[in-house]
Parts: C-alpha cells; sequence; structure tokens
C-alpha cells in the first residue's frame, strides 16, 4: 500500500498512524441532532449499488468490509481488488454529487 499525503489512511485520526474511529460518524450525527444512523447511509450503497449499478454483488460486499463466501473462497481470493472498488466509489461519489444531490441535507452545528 502507497503511502498517501496523510498516511495511509482516507479518513485519519487525530492520533498519529491510526485511522479514525468506526464511530465517529455516528459521534457526528448525534450532535447534530440527526435521526438517521452510520448504518443507513451503509445500507443506501448497497441498495444503491445493487439496484442501480453493474457492479457484482461481491464488489459492493467487499466494499463494505462484509465477509464473502465460506472458509475455502476466502482462503482463495486474496486480492483486495482495490482498482474495482475505486471504480465503484468513484461511481457512487457521481451518483450522490449529481441528481441525488438535490436531496442532501445540510448539517448545522449545534450552538
Amino acid at each position: 500500500m502507497e503511502k498517501g499525503r496523510t498516511g495511509y489512511y482516507v479518513f485519519p485520526s487525530q492520533r498519529p498512524g491510526r485511522p479514525l474511529s468506526g464511530m465517529a460518524f455516528e459521534m457526528l450525527l448525534r450532535r447534530v441532532g440527526s435521526p438517521y444512523t452510520a448504518h443507513g447511509f451503509r445500507s443506501s450503497f448497497r441498495d444503491w449499488a445493487g439496484n442501480e449499478t453493474h457492479f457484482p454483488r461481491q464488489l459492493a460486499e467487499h466494499a463494505l468490509a462484509h465477509v464473502i463466501g465460506d472458509e475455502a473462497e476466502q482462503a482463495y481470493r486474496r486480492s483486495d481488488a482495490l482498482a474495482r472498488r475505486r471504480e465503484l466509489m468513484d461511481a457512487w461519489a457521481s451518483h450522490s454529487e449529481g441528481a441525488a444531490a438535490q436531496n442532501v441535507l445540510a448539517f448545522k452545528r449545534p450552538a
């Protein structure tokens, strides 16, 4: 894995060499009083990938860090499919920033 400007993580922690906590997004949603959950965002991505794209099911599941297949399949699958996951996430970004962005809610910082 090649190290980028902020390290190895897309979402680095304030602590050097560590990723952002898995609860960071959930806590942000709670602080701003959002009725939505992090799981709901993940579910929306999975529904979109399955219903609106031709990306394989396994790729979407891999992007969500879900375990795929039985032990034998897992033993033989050694690739991280990074280039293909990048295509999937680019498509998700285009979808999220495109027509669907009309329904995006702006979060206001609590007083």
